[in-house]
């Protein structure tokens, strides 16, 4: 059975000659049946880019694109059975939420018992069957979303796509509207591809995380893997909040025996084979020791209810330590670290991809 979506050697570029720039470099991911895809980075790195290839707004430069078995460059986005929710929600001023979400069945010529009962029953799903009658300057902004979504699912795609929906929303809003999102995935199980440039929404909602840069992919699969394996030191650093920390050393061997070695410091730890290497510690892999060699100043304690993040000033650099709630550090004083011989990330100091023992 073909994937519901595949995309295969994906290029784009703009301009011509010397003044040619690409932005998306052979993008290759295949998405299955139900799967829930995040296309995460930064502004810039061609997430939206490829997104709207996917949604037929743009003509990709090479490569192909199937949705549902089928090649569908070429063709117009209405042949592609997609539905697409937009950052500006895009709803129409003069209509109803009844209206609005029944327009593109009307378009369709679907008949009007028909497409009464699916507006009934996708506002039933989204919890605004209140709603159908009020038009979009009577509602708030997640009720906008939610209206945005249910125009998409009453078309009953076989892809769905989000372009940054939760943007415009307040941070509260933010969370609540992730929640809505992933219960909306689960009980339509419609396949869906999600562009986001914010990490927590990419490890909350997704079921696999495409990372980006400057129109590269740089690792696809599940949020753990990413979290706990990522592929190169810029995978690392940006997923994870706080962010992970990095200790530029070398590995130095004695007989049997190795120890990494940084300025300032050394760590008996399982080291690779080679010499310089980067050694990557999550927040919550390091921790606040009684007595431990490698020390530093404290420069900011960040108390966030369940947790308190200490940040530590070594010689090896800044170092964010994630401890318990009750911690009891305060800026000025001496921390002693240590940190988890379980959890290393060792990545390659001159090409920053990762290296397993």
């Amino acid at each position: 059975m073909a994937s519901p979506l595949h995309i295969k050697g994906i290029r784009k570029a703009f301009g011509k000659g010397d003044k040619t720039v690409e932005v998306l470099k052979k993008i290759d991911i295949e998405v299955g049946a139900g799967e829930f895809l995040i296309l995460v980075g930064p502004s810039g790195c061609g997430k939206s880019t490829l997104l709207n290839i996917i949604a037929g707004l743009e003509e990709p430069t090479d490569g192909e694109l199937h949705i549902g078995g089928k090649n569908v460059i070429g063709m117009a986005p209405a042949q592609r059975d997609i539905a697409m929710v937009f950052q500006s929600y895009a709803l129409y001023p003069t209509m109803t939420v009844a209206d609005n979400i029944g327009f593109a069945l009307e378009m369709r010529k679907v008949a009007p018992e028909v497409r009464k009962k699916r507006i009934e029953e996708v506002a039933a799903m989204l919890q605004i069957s209140h709603l159908l009658d009020r038009r979009p300057a009577q509602l708030s902004g997640g009720q906008r979303q939610r209206v945005a979504m249910g125009r998409a699912l009453a078309r009953d795609p076989q892809l769905f796509l989000f372009d940054e929906p939760l943007s415009n929303l307040d941070a509260k809003l933010r969370v609540e509207m992730r929640a809505e999102i992933k219960r909306l995935h689960q009980l339509s199980g419609i396949t869906t591809v999600y562009v986001t440039h914010d990490q927590i929404e990419a490890m909350t909602l997704g079921s696999r995380i495409a990372v980006m840069k400057d129109g590269i992919l740089q690792q696809i699969g599940t949020p753990d893997e990413i979290y706990r394996t990522p592929a190169n030191t810029y995978v690392a650093g940006f997923i994870g909040s706080p962010t992970m920390n990095f200790i530029d050393g070398r590995v130095e061997r004695a007989g049997d025996s190795a120890k990494f070695v940084f300025q300032g410091g050394s760590l008996d730890l399982p080291c690779p084979i080679g010499q310089e290497f980067t050694l990557g510690q999550r927040p919550e892999h390091i921790h606040l020791a009684d007595d431990a060699p490698w020390r530093g100043e404290v420069v900011l304690v960040e108390p966030t209810g369940a947790d308190t993040y200490v940040v530590v000033k070594t010689t090896a650099g800044l170092m964010t330590v994630r401890t318990a709630a009750n911690t009891r550090i305060r800026v000025g004083e001496t921390a002693c670290l240590t940190v988890s011989d379980r959890h290393n990330n060792w990545f390659d100091k001159a090409s920053g991809q990762r290296i397993s023992l």
